[in-house]
């Protein structure tokens, strides 16, 4: 249940009148929303309004704070400039008149249970192949550098044969009734958008000047006759599982940092344990004063349901999906008025839900796909994705014994809580001693108090949003910093700083055919030649290299997501990499030029390299995998502004 709730308790002969009227009224529009661990269902009802964008929400009313639940599409994606097939799913606000809300055993008595039965039920994507584009994405995009993971989803579909709302409500009883663990459970019903679904997930809640994200990932399908710690141990012992979280909270945190004034602290990680799946999750929160429209627009979306980097994800979805992703991926948001006159968002991800239209049910399901993915394992996820929630509404047979063993009112529900298995916590908790303590600490708003205050900086987006987590880390440094893309930074900007940091960004670092390559290129020979200081980060690294006539190749392996101790000059550093070129010389090598070369020993791979006026590094030193990243980030400004 959220804080500020703001709704009027209700008999359930009022709930029973209003859900009549929805379902004898093709026009009329309400929301039905029970949240996590909440002894009520809600009951929204007003008058529906699409508009085009997130800043149109309409949040005021002749001057006065209304509350607004608002369905956001994937293609709003759009607003940040990233790409997507436009199925012209309308961004729907319900204008919220009246909020009721009445215990959940009264619902269930209210609402619907007849089961409901599909037919010509599968999947769009046949097995075969969405096995070849599991395939075709580890080879041809993380295999090129367009980024260290994508989803890619699919959708289960079917006929059904009675009343859509009708079928809205009996799925929302039957998800009340047999999902567990779920963030919110949730009904939407308007005209020709109907959709029902328990996600896990919050994407992003704004409240009190704290804005919290919970990634969510890794992806558990309970065996046959319920999870054990047995299984569970084995799923949290994967090196693809913890990985894939710890990248998706890498992405995140890129959102915090350009939305929070304090960057964003992780906390966790978790279990978070549903009826038929469990993943593991963190939780990032920070403080923030925008409008929770903006808030929203800059945390679109998740990379649990999209990849990493973001802008790229969104350019692999549309090559390897057949078709737009609608509200999948989306989020649902509810603005609601707060005792200081602006709004409390509460936003959840739209996945494990259910869509109905034209007497057809579909249900999208993703897996995330990194360097290490089985074609095999990742059919097999969407399938369990898929069968949580056709369980859950009672579409397929359900597990009845595991259903019972993990009731919550059964007498053994303590037993059956598995993360607080000694084993299992000690698994969760061994995960924290890889990551970076700056971003696990509190931390406080940057001030520009710090070894560089007075020194400025401007840091050059090469569509990789890592460059918000590097200049939160510059601005604890003492810089005052800035970030601008590279499509917009002229010469004029990099020579009015004192520090240009030329940042990554996905792709073939040979390619000169690429304007964004070819720009990043000018820029760092411009800056190079100005003899001015230059910070150069793991794309640009490697356009760096290059001027220095460092030959570039592609790594027999790609590194994307992966944690190294490397040599970085004059100590060992422990660093997080996303590449998948790298620049070489010859083993042993110390020296090039006027640069000095830090370089693995065996293969001669370059991890940094630093001459007058210049430093660059091929790790992620923001990331949460970089434990020595601000040591060694400090070390190389001091080298690149002292020269």
């Amino acid at each position: 249940m959220t804080k500020n709730a703001a709704f009027t308790a209700t008999d359930p002969a009022t709930l029973q009148a209003r859900l009549a009227a929805l379902v004898d009224d093709p026009a009329a529009s309400v929301v039905l929303l029970a949240r996590e661990n909440a002894t009520v269902v809600e009951l929204l009802t007003g008058d529906v309004r699409d508009v085009d964008l997130l800043a149109d929400i309409p949040l005021q009313s002749d001057g006065t704070a209304r509350e607004v639940f608002a369905m956001v599409p994937y293609r709003q994606v759009r607003e940040r400039g990233f790409s997507a097939q436009d199925d012209g799913a309308p961004l729907r606000c319900l204008l919220v008149e009246e909020h009721l809300a009445t215990p959940v055993a009264d619902a269930l008595t209210i609402l619907p249970s007849d089961p409901i039965a599909l037919q010509d039920a599968g999947f769009d994507v046949p097995d075969e192949e969405y096995a070849q584009i599991v395939e075709r994405v580890i080879a041809d995009e993380i295999g090129r550098g367009e980024g260290a993971n994508f989803v890619i989803r699919r959708d289960f579909t079917a006929r059904i044969s009675v009343d859509e709302r009708h079928a809205a409500l009996t799925w929302f009883r039957a998800l009340l009734t047999h999902e567990r663990g779920a963030y919110w459970t949730f009904a939407v019903v308007t005209p020709g958008v109907i959709a029902v679904g328990a996600s896990p997930e919050a994407h992003v809640i704004a409240r009190d000047g704290i804005v919290t994200m919970n990634p969510i990932s890794g992806t558990f399908r309970h065996p046959a006759g319920g999870a054990t710690k047995e299984s569970l141990t084995e799923f949290l012992s994967s090196t693809k599982e913890t990985e894939e979280l710890f990248m998706v909270v890498d992405e995140e945190l890129k959102m915090m940092s350009a939305v929070c004034s304090d960057g964003g602290r992780i906390t966790g990680p978790h279990l978070k344990q549903m009826s038929r799946l469990t993943h593991t999750e963190y939780m990032l929160r920070g403080r923030s004063r925008m409008d929770p429209r903006d808030i929203l627009r800059e945390t679109m979306f998740a990379p649990t349901v999209t990849g990493s980097p973001m802008q790229n994800a969104c350019t692999v979805i549309g090559r390897h999906e057949r078709k737009p992703r609608g509200y999948y991926s989306g989020v649902a948001a509810l603005f609601t008025p707060n005792a200081e006159g602006g709004h409390d968002l509460d936003a959840p991800i739209l996945i494990r839900t259910v869509y109905v239209k034209d007497g057809e049910l579909s249900v999208p399901v993703g897996a995330t796909l990194v360097r290490h993915s089985d074609p095999a394992g990742e059919v097999s996820e969407t399938h369990g994705k898929a069968a949580g929630v056709l369980g859950a509404i009672g579409a397929i047979e359900r597990d009845h014994a595991a259903e019972a063993r993990e009731d919550a009112d059964a007498p053994d529900a303590a037993e059956n809580d598995l993360a607080a298995d000694p084993t299992v916590a000690a698994l969760l908790a061994s995960r924290n001693s890889r990551l970076a303590e700056f971003w696990i600490n509190p931390q406080t708003d940057a001030v520009h108090v710090g070894p560089f205050s007075g020194r400025t900086a401007l840091v050059v987006d090469a569509e990789d949003r890592f460059t918000t987590m590097l200049a939160h880390q510059l601005r604890h440094l003492g810089l005052d910093v800035r970030i601008a893309p590279w499509s917009e930074v002229t010469d004029a900007d990099a020579a009015a700083v004192d520090l240009l940091v030329a940042g990554p960004g996905p792709g073939d670092p040979r390619d000169g055919a690429s304007p964004r390559i070819a720009r990043m290129r000018e820029v760092v020979a411009a800056r190079r030649a100005s003899g001015s200081p230059l910070l150069a980060v793991c794309l640009s690294h490697q356009i760096l290299a290059d001027t220095l006539n460092i030959g570039l190749a592609p790594l027999a392996s790609p590194h994307q997501g992966l944690q190294k101790s490397v040599p970085v000059f004059e100590r060992d550093a422990s660093i997080g990499f996303y590449n998948t070129f790298t620049a070489r010389v010859a083993p042993g090598t110390a020296r090039v030029g006027v640069a000095e070369v830090s370089a693995d020993a065996e293969t001669g791979n370059v991890y940094a390299l630093r001459g007058p006026g210049f430093a660059s590094v091929q790790g992620h030193l923001e990331s949460i995998l970089s434990r020595d990243g601000m040591g060694t980030l400090e070390r190389l400004v001091a080298h690149a502004l002292d020269a």
